[in-house]
Order: C-alpha cells, then sequence, then structure tokens
C-alpha cells in the first residue's frame, strides 16, 4: 500500500488510484505532544477524507477487515495546549494562505487531471457571510430541517475548549443524524439532497459557510440509525490543521463506529483498514480540543440514541482584538461584542426605538432566533444558553392592522398569492421604526426592509410582514437575488406603506391632508384637548378615532360608531391617486370651492348622531383609563410581592446560618 492522501481521479485512463505524497503535512507541523512521534505524520498512512464535489466518484476500499472493538476507556491524560496558531484570529485578515510545497504528485499520471480545491477557498467561501448571526442562523435551519426526521430542540450554548478554556460555540440537535456517508456528504462541497419545499436549506453549502465564518474549526459529532445498526461518526473540519501543515487540499479526518450486538458497545467501524483509522484518529486527538479517543466517543453521552452536535472553535476575533461572539454580557444570551452598547438619552422616543426588537435583534441572537421563522414548528424548541426561545410575532405589535392580497406576475408559472399584514407599530411615530419583514419557506431573509426613505418621516412607524417564496434568496439567506421579480416587489411594498400612510397617518397624529377639511378639524381639536404635539400619538387621539375592521379595539364600540359617523357621509376618492380606495369611515367634506364649509345645513339628527359619537369617544376615554389605572395597580402589587418574597429569602437565609453557627458551638451541660 503506497502512502498518501487519498483522492478522487476525475478523468484517466488507469486502473491504479493516483495518491498523491504528504511530505508537505509535516514540513510545518509544530512540534508533536510527548507520546506522539514527531514523524507520525510522514510515516503513517494519512489518508483524511478529500473534500470534493458529488459525482466524482466513491472512495474505492483498499481492503476489508474485521471491525476492532474499542479499547476501554482509561483515565485520560491532562489536555495538552496546542502551540498558539499562526492563523489570523481575525476573520477578515485570515485569508492569506501559504502552501509548504507544491504537491510533487501533480505531474504524476492523472495528477492534473483532479480536482483541487486550496484550503484558502474555505476563508474565501465563508465571505458570504457579512454577519455572524447569519451564520449560526443556517445551522438553526439545519436542525428545522431535521423536524422531518422527528427532532424536538435544537440547543445552542457556549462550550469550554478544555485544551485552552477558551469558549467555543456548541449547535446540537436530536434529529436524525448521519450515517458515515451522510456525514462525508455534509462536509463536501455543494451537495444537497435537500430538493423538497419542507426544507429550507438547498445549495448543500451552508454548513461550511457559517461554520467556517464562526470559527477557524469545527469538529462534528453525529449519530445515526437509519440502517438498522446503530453508527457514530465524528469529523473534523479545521483551517487551522490545514494552514499549520501547508496542506494544498482540503482534508477532513473522519473516524466512524459502529454497534455491536455481541459486545453491547461500539466498535471502530474500519471503511479502509486500521492504518488509515489510527491515522485519521491521531488528527482529530492532535487538532481537535479532546486529547484522547476517550474524550471523544463522551460526547455523545448526552445525544441520545440519534442527533448531531456541532462545535466550532477558535472563534474569530473582531477588527478590535475581541471575540466576535460575547459570552459574557448575558447569561442567557449571545450578543455580538461592541454592538450592544446603548446611547444614553432621556428621550422616551429614542429609549423606546432602542429597546425594539428591530434594533435589538442586530446584536442578541434570542432576539433575532425569536423572529428567525414565521411559524416554529409544533413541539419544537430553540434553547438559548439553556432557556428557551419564546417565538415573537411581530403582527402582534402592529396596531391598525390590514391584510393587503398582491399577485406577482410571474411569466410561465401559475398565478400566485402574497398576503402582507401592515400596521403602525404600537407607540408610533414615537418609535422610529418601520419596514417589511420577508420570509421565504418560514425563514426571515430581509428584517425591516426600508422600502420607503422620506426625510420628512412619510411611512415612519409602518411596518409590514410578508412571506416570499416566488423569489430566490442568496447564498446567505440574508438578501434576495436583485431579480425583476425582488424590483417589482420593492415597488409594491413601497406604493403599500404610502397608501396605508395615506388611509391611518392621523391616527398616530399627523395631519392628514387626504382626508375632508371637517375630519382634519376634528383630528386637531382632539389633539388640542389631549395636549400633545403633532408628532405624538396621544392616547385619546387613538382612541377617539374609528378603527378598521382588523384593529384590535374591541368590534361592538367600533362597529357602533363605524354605523354612526358613516351616516354623515363618505370620503371622496378622486383626489386619493391611489389603487385602494378610503374606507367609509370620515366625515363628508361639505366645502365648496371657495373653502367655507356650510355647516348650517347640518340638520337635528345629524348633530344629535354626532353627540352620540362623542359620548362613546369619552366612555371609550373613561374605561380605558381605569384598565390603565388597574394596569399600574396590578405592576405595584408585583412589585410589592417580590419585594416580600425577597425580604422571606433573606431571612430565611439568615436563619440557616443561624442554625449552622448553633450547629458548631459547643454546648456542655454542667451538673449541679
Amino acid at each position: 500500500m503506497r502512502s498518501g492522501a487519498e483522492v478522487i481521479e476525475l478523468s484517466s485512463d488507469d486502473d491504479d488510484e493516483p495518491v498523491p505524497s504528504t511530505t508537505a503535512l509535516a514540513r510545518r507541523a509544530p512540534s508533536s505532544p510527548p507520546d506522539v512521534k514527531p514523524r507520525l505524520l510522514a510515516d503513517a498512512d494519512v489518508k483524511p477524507l478529500l473534500l470534493h464535489p458529488p459525482g466524482y466518484g466513491a472512495l474505492v476500499p483498499v481492503k476489508t477487515e474485521e471491525p476492532v472493538p474499542v479499547p476501554v476507556a482509561t483515565a485520560s491524560p491532562p489536555p495538552r495546549a496546542l502551540p498558539p496558531p499562526r492563523v489570523c484570529r481575525q476573520f477578515w485578515k485570515s485569508g492569506d494562505y501559504v502552501v509548504a510545497r507544491r504537491n510533487p504528485d501533480a505531474d504524476a499520471p492523472g495528477g492534473r487531471n483532479r480536482l483541487r480545491i486550496n484550503p484558502k477557498f474555505l476563508h474565501s467561501n465563508a465571505t458570504s457571510h457579512k454577519w455572524a448571526f447569519g451564520a449560526i442562523a443556517e445551522l438553526l435551519d439545519n436542525a428545522i430541517d431535521e423536524v422531518n426526521n422527528g427532532a424536538t430542540f435544537v440547543r445552542v450554548n457556549k462550550f469550554t475548549n478544555p485544551r485552552d478554556g477558551n469558549p467555543s460555540l456548541l449547535i446540537q440537535d436530536d434529529g436524525g443524524g448521519m450515517d458515515p456517508e451522510a456525514l462525508r456528504r455534509c462536509m463536501s462541497f455543494g451537495f444537497s439532497d435537500k430538493q423538497s419545499d419542507a426544507f429550507i436549506g438547498q445549495y448543500g453549502n451552508g454548513f461550511k459557510t457559517s461554520t467556517m465564518r464562526l470559527g477557524a474549526d469545527v469538529i462534528v459529532f453525529t449519530q445515526n440509525q437509519n440502517n438498522g445498526v446503530p453508527t457514530r461518526s465524528i469529523g473534523l473540519l479545521s483551517y487551522t490543521f490545514l494552514m499549520e501543515t501547508g496542506c494544498d487540499d482540503v482534508l477532513v479526518p473522519s473516524v466512524d463506529y459502529q454497534y455491536d450486538l455481541t459486545t453491547a458497545s461500539y466498535i471502530q467501524m474500519l471503511r479502509h483498514d486500521q492504518k488509515l483509522f489510527s491515522s485519521n484518529l491521531r488528527i482529530l486527538l492532535k487538532w481537535s480540543p479532546f486529547a484522547s479517543e476517550a474524550e471523544l466517543l463522551k460526547q455523545f453521552d448526552d445525544m441520545g440514541e440519534h442527533g448531531t452536535k456541532i462545535i466550532v472553535f477558535n472563534l474569530w476575533f473582531n477588527d478590535d482584538g475581541d471575540m466576535e461572539l460575547d459570552f459574557n454580557s448575558d447569561e442567557k444570551d449571545i450578543l455580538i461584542t461592541g454592538a450592544h452598547k446603548k446611547v444614553k438619552t432621556n428621550k422616551l422616543e429614542k429609549i423606546a426605538t432602542q429597546n425594539y426588537i428591530s434594533t435589538r435583534l442586530r446584536y442578541s441572537l434570542r432576539a433575532y432566533a425569536s423572529i428567525l421563522y414565521l411559524h416554529v414548528p409544533d413541539n419544537f424548541r430553540i434553547v438559548l444558553r439553556g432557556c428557551d426561545v419564546e417565538p415573537h410575532n411581530i403582527v402582534n405589535d402592529l396596531m391598525y392592522r390590514e391584510c393587503v392580497l398582491y399577485k406577482p406576475q410571474i411569466a410561465g408559472l401559475a398565478e400566485s398569492s402574497v398576503i402582507t399584514t401592515i400596521g403602525f407599530v404600537k407607540g408610533a411615530p414615537d418609535i422610529d421604526v418601520q419596514g417589511f419583514n420577508v420570509y421565504h419557506k418560514n425563514r426571515l431573509i430581509s428584517p425591516f426592509w426600508k422600502v420607503a426613505n422620506n426625510s420628512y418621516g412619510k411611512g415612519r412607524g409602518v411596518v409590514g410582514i410578508l412571506e416570499a417564496n416566488f423569489i430566490k434568496p442568496t447564498h446567505d439567506k440574508q438578501d434576495f437575488e436583485k431579480s425583476a421579480l425582488y424590483h417589482r416587489l420593492e415597488i409594491r411594498l413601497k406604493e403599500m406603506t404610502y397608501e396605508y400612510w395615506g388611509l391611518h397617518c392621523h391616527r398616530v397624529g399627523y395631519d392628514n391632508k387626504s382626508l375632508s377639511k371637517a375630519t382634519r378639524a376634528l383630528n386637531r381639536a382632539n389633539h388640542m384637548n389631549a395636549g400633545s404635539s403633532p408628532i405624538s400619538a396621544p392616547p385619546r387621539l387613538l382612541a377617539a378615532d374609528i378603527p378598521t375592521s382588523s384593529c384590535g379595539i374591541p368590534r361592538l364600540s367600533a362597529s357602533a360608531a363605524r354605523e354612526k359617523i358613516n351616516s354623515l357621509g363618505s370620503h371622496s376618492n378622486s383626489k386619493m391617486g391611489l389603487k385602494r380606495k378610503f374606507d367609509s369611515y370620515a366625515m363628508t367634506d361639505n366645502a365648496d370651492h371657495d373653502g367655507q364649509n356650510h355647516t348650517d345645513g347640518v340638520d337635528v339628527s345629524q348633530r344629535k348622531r354626532f353627540s352620540e359619537y362623542r359620548t362613546l369617544i369619552l366612555e371609550n376615554d373613561k374605561l380605558r383609563n381605569e384598565c390603565l389605572q388597574y394596569e399600574e395597580s396590578e405592576k405595584q402589587l408585583v412589585m410589592k410581592e417580590q419585594k416580600l418574597r425577597s425580604e422571606i429569602a433573606e431571612a430565611n437565609k439568615k436563619y440557616q446560618e443561624l442554625l449552622k453557627e448553633l450547629g458548631s458551638l459547643d454546648v456542655k451541660e454542667e451538673k449541679s
């Protein structure tokens, strides 16, 4: 058997498998640990898996041997820290890669006909992710896709590297897992068997780009029972290993185990021979966070019968030299370092904007994960740092909601319909938020996409939600391909924003010039009575106006008020020039051409109806104020309860301390 790295020959007439030399692997390798021979990589038959695109052939087994039982795990030696890697820890500066030497077998027969992927491609491929959370979302997508295989949770947590004590990122699910061949396909480029609409992933590139964007190295543990025989597989994709050894191919060492019924334990599964297995295992133990085979196998203890665990280590630093992911500022969250610093201000509108989810999702993984999926599958949990992520439905943040049907014109395809829910975000216009949250196959692609840009505030506070499956997302799933359909959607959403604004902006305190003069005068009077500035949204104005049929205000009062005010007339739509018409909730503009209102012509019955309408408004205000008072009382009672519980806890603690102190006293009884 010739030594060398196993490769796939793409076009050669020779029957013999071309096996290039791996002398380069040992030329730049750092000093080996004491129990590993310095010439390990040069002398051993090092045959880690070569990453290759699908369809270029299968691995040819060299020789078949009986499985070798895994030796009984003994006490693990203390982990030895690796020497500091020469790879730059800042992601955007770590692309420099120098091959130790040109592979001497490149000129061998068939050598030039073999596809070669330089390890630098791992870094350049990962630059498609501009945002660390976008990379984490790719791994969450893979877990969500495993719902089809019975997955019930995905766990995201901090993992401490036992070699150096540095934090790493752990992502684990209880899906179906992968058999040995599936793991190799996962760690190959461009392979994907997710062709159904039920899957989010489709390109077969997300695992490589996401893990290499988060850190320099990743190790995968997966357990599978699909073929009747339970298997366990471990694979390592290490940019550090490739750079330190000067590889000129992307090599992925992996080992497999299968369950043996006779011994009721997992034994080594030899795809080729024992020498290859041992060589790959030694590479794993040298370049992974685990220094012994027992430590590797211990990672399966909390995985149940099936599932996958991914550990990304040697996480990247930002340009300031700090770790990009912040595990320390919030013990129940993962933050982007430096991005969560809030501007100190006393302005309530800025504070509200900073606290809203549109701002928090930029630096908080918990906030981003809460809106990442339009509908989280039933009985599925996203567990972040030990606490479940509660789904946040942005529709519930909206007031005066409307549903707008949009039918994109798709040439050659059946006509599809998209329903967009649009409304003012609660607290508008004090909260400076606007835009559309566009999903694709249940996955958020563009959060708060701002299609309307107006310095004078038109569109401020208008937020929408839609699922656009008719356009394709980019590879990093953070934007859409700029196709003709995309541009038409952008134009329609902009029109939708302006239409909604023209219909409802007076509800949040703006002077809507599209309304009749009588209605505008009434709105201004309500503003003055409420004593608020025109840019603020006074509660009385919000309560006084008559909501549409889709708003969250009680239907009975709204319908009664609508019936009364509609008898006064309907809107004139001749001046609108919009695709949708006004609802007939506003008073008719009875002004003549010279701008004078003929209010003298209003009869007694109309005055009576208007008086009843004002009575409903006042009653609504009264009930709203009572509700606010009850809510405030509830908050005070809750605070009082918490204070009392805290005092009880302090008293119990003091009591326990006194008991302990009493027990430690040596009390002697005196004899009389």
